[in-house]
């Protein structure tokens, strides 16, 4: 079984295939952790925890004899306030009688078969693997308050899930200040913080820092998950690296407001609290409701920041990821934005799709400005019909044009927004989150509609639903492209304010599920001004999201970088833009950008008519390559063979199949010198006594470096073995010119 009870001992254990985690019961209801790590099989580790007196460390009433016992320095399950820990706590309340806190005591537990659900919100899914939950559930005799704790053990996958659940079972109304999904004590060692920050454009830099004696944060208070803090968070102990050492992952599967505490006490331990942000949130539990708090995903490994990132991978695509295109070829996309913007009309769109089809792209979308009266980003938000003045006819003559051509029709939407200057506000402006009194915060001209109220994500069901079915739509575009600013719901009273945020989230979920769900051949890609809702949580109703806005190939470097150590390569938005590049003025070539794309989704940004007959042929050369290499990219194994801080003069990553029998090599040269000596990396994921040959080997404009090895041999006639590329490593001559690129393809010799 993957979950024990020790009733002798008061233990209770979860085992994955390769880690354990067990929690005591005391003999007064007090839920202590101890340990989260390397497998240990069927062993009490409370002996490991010394009791020490340490002043101005309370004690619990029961122990106030033994000055030794307190919950300040403990290891807790789940800490709220005003329970005698001082250390940040997941829990935080005031009853309408002004009892804050709770000192939660344990109630019962059930260890039940499959995966627990969450109601309204996205959680990770048993699939085919066999799942048990434990059910561990505390109280507060004080306030009536219980808190079931879930715990999704996915034993094969080596995963765990955590979420709580909040009912309030007395007479009185409780309100909770800060419900936390998650609470976890590591009383030993000495951590690192390896977090992903950034911007519009920039979006999951990732940044390793040392932890401090304090409280470190990483959070969103912007209604998404955000461009600035992405959720996901790694704690990796001092020395670990790649291939190497202890990490511990922490993922909500989150979409709003969210936050993460670490702190290191005054004893050195160590304390992660995460879950939905408690800045300007509320929540109003009366007798008998119940409150549900998001999910997190956790991983152990103490084989490095890869194996990590390879467990997270495999879990969010057969665990998280639920569309029909998780397990199907995803079609190659060219998106109007960056070759037409607001300029277009119907015969413009339809020669736009023709001169696509003769490239070999697979699927045509219409980005901004189809719609209402939308000439430019000002006006026209929310009202989902078609622009006869620029589309006369509507959608219809488009769609069965591309159709006509043998490719598939997308559209872009911003459901969540509304212009002032549209038919929908001017009908309904209560729909908008506005505060009374107080001019609204602007961002683009646009407000955010209050997704929390039935009727609007009705309204937006129904025209976006009319529109797919109408139309033939075979891809939507899901844009965000502002913050929230002014939480005051007009459908909510003043005292439930606080709730406001969060339920604009369930709403948007709502939609999500409702659409998903009823249109399941729609490929749905997420997208908030690029990368600012990358999250597990938009994962369970879209397959891939548009990694980031900003298309420079060498931006995307560390961009793809960091997003690639807690997601998949299959959920990567990435396309080739033209140059000089919109958001950089920057110019790569072809190859280099194609190269960077294709670790993703891989598409275009681009208008294809400015192209020569030769630029024309060279991408279709490039979708040809693409295709070759697709099953190997969707399917194989990621490894970073370069640092993820990015410190050398160039980025090499491998894609390798699970059986070591193929393996994709990509350089990318963001510094170029004179006198150089190549670029040496140590490849993965091969197996170490086979044969291996370059079977293809590809650079800009095919120029093959064969006179620079000792010995003269030309590139694709040296013979490797796995050992020799894995170990001695590989060094590729020096590439010349402005950010070239290289990619070659590794073939086990039979």
């Amino acid at each position: 079984m993957a979950i024990k009870y020790d009733e002798r001992n008061r233990t209770l254990t979860l085992h994955t295939a390769k880690t354990t985690y067990q929690m005591l019961i005391d003999a007064f209801g007090k839920v202590y952790h101890l340990y989260y790590g390397r497998r240990i099989d069927d062993v009490s580790l409370a002996s490991q925890y010394v009791l020490t007196d340490c002043g101005f460390s309370p004690n619990s009433f029961e122990n106030r004899s033994h000055r030794d016992v307190s919950p300040d320095i403990l290891p807790q399950e789940y800490a709220a306030t005003f329970s005698g820990d001082y250390r940040v706590s997941a829990l935080d309340l005031i009853t309408s009688e002004g009892i804050m806190g709770a000192d939660l005591r344990y109630l019962r537990h059930e260890i039940r078969e499959g995966k627990y659900a969450l109601p309204g919100l996205p959680a990770a899914f048993a699939g085919e693997e066999k799942v048990q939950t434990l059910s561990l559930t505390l109280h507060d005799a004080a306030t009536g308050l219980e808190v079931e704790l879930l715990y999704g053990v996915f034993e094969a996958s080596d995963m765990l899930t955590r979420a709580a659940v909040f009912r309030n079972a007395g007479d009185s109304q409780i309100t909770l200040k800060r419900a936390l999904s998650l609470c976890l004590d590591i009383p030993f060692g000495t951590w690192e913080l390896l977090h992903f920050h950034g911007r519009h454009c920039m979006e999951r830099t990732a940044e390793r820092v040392p932890l401090m004696h304090g409280i470190q944060t990483v959070s969103s208070s912007r209604g998404a998950s955000s461009h600035h803090h992405n959720p996901f968070v790694v704690l990796l102990e001092e020395g670990a690296n790649e291939v190497q050492g202890t990490c511990l992952g922490i993922m909500p599967v989150y979409s709003g407001n969210h936050r993460t505490d670490v702190e290191v006490d005054q004893a050195g331990s160590l304390r992660v609290v995460s879950g939905i942000n408690h800045e300007a949130f509320s929540w109003q539990l009366l007798p008998g409701e119940t409150f549900f708090a998001p999910e997190v995903i956790l991983c152990y490994t103490g084989d490095g920041l890869e194996s990590l990132s390879h467990h997270y991978h495999d879990f969010l695509e057969q665990h998280v990821i639920r569309s029909l295109w998780r397990d199907r070829k995803r079609p190659l996309i060219l998106n109007s934005w960056e070759g037409m913007n607001f300029d277009f009309d119907t015969a413009k769109v339809i020669a736009f799709a023709e001169e696509a089809a003769q490239l070999g792209i697979e699927l045509v979308v219409l980005d901004d400005g189809w719609f209402g009266i939308r000439n430019d980003d000002n006006t026209g938000l929310g009202d989902w019909y078609a622009n006869e003045s620029k589309l006369p006819g509507g959608l219809g003559p488009i769609s069965d044009a591309i159709h006509g051509l043998g490719m598939q029709f997308g559209l872009w939407f911003e459901p969540e927004m509304v212009n002032e200057d549209s038919e929908l506000y001017r009908a309904h402006p209560q729909w908008a989150l506005t505060v009374p009194g107080r001019p609204p915060t602007m961002s683009r001209n646009q407000l955010a509609l209050d997704m929390g109220r039935k009727d609007v994500v009705d309204h937006l069901y129904r025209v976006m639903a009319d529109l797919i079915q109408e139309n033939h739509i075979d891809y939507i575009k899901w844009d965000l492209n502002r913050n929230l600013g002014d939480l005051y719901s007009h459908a909510l009273s003043p005292h439930r304010q606080g709730e406001t945020a969060h339920r604009h989230m369930l709403g948007v979920y709502d939609l999500m599920e409702r659409l998903t769900r009823d249109f399941p051949e729609v490929l749905f890609e997420g997208c908030a001004g690029g990368g600012g809702r990358f999250d597990a949580g938009m994962l369970y109703y879209m397959p891939q999201i548009w990694c980031s806005d900003d298309t420079d190939a060498i931006e995307r470097l560390s961009i793809q970088q960091g997003t690639s150590v807690g997601y998949p390569l299959s959920t990567v938005g990435a396309h080739l833009s033209a140059c000089p590049n919109q958001q950089t003025g920057r110019n790569t070539s072809y190859f280099t950008r194609a190269a960077v794309a294709m670790h993703g989704t891989f598409g275009y940004e681009l208008d294809p008519s400015h192209f020569t007959e030769a630029e024309k042929q060279e991408i279709r050369e490039e979708i040809a390559w693409y295709h070759q290499l697709y099953p190997l990219l969707h399917e194989g194994r990621l490894h970073r063979l370069t640092s993820l801080e990015m410190r050398e003069d160039f980025t090499a990553w491998e894609v390798a199949r699970r059986d070591g029998s193929e393996a994709l090599v990509t350089f990318v040269v963001t510094r170029t010198r004179a006198n150089d000596h190549g670029y040496h990396v140590r490849l993965r994921g091969l197996a170490p006594k086979a044969r291996y040959r370059i079977a293809q080997a590809e650079f800009e404009g095919g120029r093959l470096p064969r006179e620079d090895y000792l010995g003269r041999q030309e590139l694709d006639a040296l013979i490797f073995t796995g050992e020799s590329l894995m170990y001695a490593g590989f060094t590729l001559p020096p590439l010349k010119g402005d950010y070239p690129a290289a990619q070659l393809l590794f073939e086990r010799i039979p």
